[in-house]
């Protein structure tokens, strides 16, 4: 095997670059980040931080140094050019283990983000490198980058070897480029401002989308009494008139009492893009983040979309890195994350559209928001965020539930008999959705959550029995040499007596008191007894207890896992 730098270079030194290092570092394998520019962005991009992105910095082991950075729980209120508020987006549950949203402030992060790869040997990041020129050699990559002054003028290449190159280098990706993939989709006309402003001159914590016919506007409450106002321009306004501060005050003089009086932290203009790259993988190269899609900010879903592309695309560099799984696992990054990225930026399109009506559609769509807010059911569709597309994997590492057959899972159950449990635990199968995250207990620790008990790798749990059971002395083997952590899930109140009985189980159990009945109430609803959960905490396989040995063969072969060999 030919000798290299690192195990992956990652091109870009924004958000999904620098915690696709981190999860890579976490992991045990090496990442070199190449950055053209000379230090970290340090104005606000993205402001919007889901539960799905607070758990991936959690197993980056970032998330308490990141915390204070963010404020949770951000309200959304959809308003009318009158003020009058048509939705609120105020969801409440916590069901990956997180308020479902936080306001942050994205340059402090990124500094996190960048000062968390010191603690991995042989990981690191270099400014100033622009790439120039990639190679993938069959078994390896190389990559070139052109090292720039303080003047960012050239000051000669340096070629770097990697097993592996993932482009995140935003919408002009070079990588993207090389590989050759279309990038398909929109760029609407329209020009946005955005203005960051020091002491929040309004105060309030939430955010306000104005639906305002006469120039739709956005403004955000932001951490540390930052206030971020966005304003659409008209056809007739050149970019260039941003920079006249009379301009600037007409634009905010509805807001707030006294425009000169502000402190403003940045101002510039962008155009929201809607697009999708056809391809995430070419050979040993991907792409990542804003290389491979960009969507409008309205949902603020493209810092979080970035954050599952590395979230899914870490684990499995790692798991081919380690031994652990064939090359050909890595097809399924994109297979898997490609239709998501589209069907966010669908959703993003649509809400860009009701922001920007004008006179007689903004009646109509008012209209239409008052009889939403008349039935609950429709309301909570808003409150609830349930128009949110959450990811679900039907293609890649899935094991479908009904058939068991591995690489491709159908969400409906009633193609099959797994009576009585369709009937009376619904229709629909988990499989390529993520995991519940609640506060468990365990022998040795209380209240902690659920992934903190059992670890960032694969997991195969049961609910109330022991999960090698039904497993042959070759599946336990198979579940030694993939380090998969054996789990019961169990009542709190049996947490003891578990603990006890599987002590002299064929190989050591994890028993996880369900302490607040949400694990319970998840396996309530659904007709599966036993789980295998990928080291991104989604679905693998769902399946009765009885199937394990059969489901544990399904996900090696949805996974290419290896099947012999002593762990690397």
């Amino acid at each position: 095997m030919t000798t290299v730098d690192t195990d992956v270079i990652v091109i870009g030194a924004g958000p999904v670059g620098l915690t696709l290092a981190n999860l890579i570092g976490v992991r045990g394998h090496r990442a070199t980040v190449l950055e053209a520019r000379h230090e970290l962005i340090d104005y606000p991009r993205g402001v919007g931080l889901d539960d799905e992105s607070v758990r991936t910095l959690c197993t980056a082991g970032l998330w308490e140094r990141i915390r204070p950075y963010t404020v949770p729980h951000h309200v959304v209120r959809l308003v009318n050019g009158a003020g009058r508020v048509l939705a609120t987006n105020d969801p409440k549950t916590r069901e990956f283990g997180h308020p479902r949203k936080h306001g942050f402030i994205q340059p402090l992060v990124d500094r996190e983000l960048a000062a968390g790869l010191a603690r991995f040997p042989g990981t690191g990041l270099r400014f100033g490198h622009r790439v120039v020129g990639l190679e993938d050699r069959g078994d390896h990559v190389a990559v070139t980058a052109e090292r720039l002054d303080a003047d960012d003028r050239g000051t000669g290449e340096v070629t770097l070897t990697a097993r592996y190159a993932v482009g995140c280098e935003g919408g002009s990706s070079f990588t993207r480029k090389w590989m050759g993939t279309r990038f398909e989709g929109k760029s609407p006309p329209a020009r946005w401002v955005v203005i960051d402003v020091e002491n929040d001159p309004i105060g309030t914590p939430s955010v306000y989308l104005g639906a305002d016919p006469r120039r739709p506007y956005v403004s955000i409450g932001l951490p540390q009494g930052i206030r971020r106002w966005e304003f659409m321009l008209r056809d007739d306004e050149p970019t260039e008139s941003v920079d006249s501060p009379a301009f600037l005050h007409s634009l905010l003089e509805r807001h707030v009492p006294d425009p000169a009086a502000l402190t403003v932290i940045n101002q510039r203009t962008f155009t929201h893009h809607g697009r999708v790259a056809a391809e995430f993988r070419k050979g040993r190269v991907f792409i990542a983040g804003d290389a491979a899609h960009l969507m409008p900010v309205w949902l603020g879903q493209g810092w979080n979309s970035g954050i599952r592309d590395a979230t899914n695309l870490a684990w499995k560099l790692t798991a081919v890195l380690g031994g652990d799984a064939d090359d050909t696992l890595l097809d399924t990054y994109g297979e898997e994350r490609r239709k998501h990225a589209s069907d966010m930026i669908d959703v993003n399109m649509a809400a860009g559209s009701v922001m920007k009506m004008g006179r007689l559609g903004g009646r109509l769509r008012d209209v239409a928001a008052s009889a939403l807010n008349i039935v609950p059911k429709w309301k909570s569709y808003f409150t609830e965020l349930r128009f949110k597309p959450m990811p679900r994997y039907a293609t890649g590492v899935v094991v479908d539930q009904v058939t068991l057959t591995p690489g491709r899972a159908e969400a409906g159950l009633k193609r099959g008999r797994l009576a009585p449990f369709t009937d009376s635990a619904g229709a629909l199968s988990p499989v390529g959705l993520q995991f519940i995250q609640p506060r468990v207990n365990t022998s040795g620790a209380t209240g902690i959550l659920l992934d903190e008990a059992i670890g960032d790798w694969w997991t195969l749990a049961t609910w109330g029995t022991d999960p090698t059971a039904f497993l042959s002395p070759a599946d336990l083997a198979l579940i030694r040499r993939h380090r998969i952590a054996l789990v019961s899930f169990t009542p709190e109140t049996q947490r003891t007596w578990a603990e006890k009985r599987y002590a002299g189980s064929p190989a050591p159990v994890i028993v996880v008191g369900d302490r607040t009945g949400a694990l319970k109430d998840w396996f309530d609803v659904r007709a599966c007894g036993l789980v295998v959960l990928r080291p991104d905490r989604f679905v693998a396989a769902a399946s009765l207890a009885q199937q394990a040995s059969r489901t544990l063969a399904a996900v090696v072969a949805a996974g290419s896992l290896v099947k012999e060999g002593t762990p690397a």
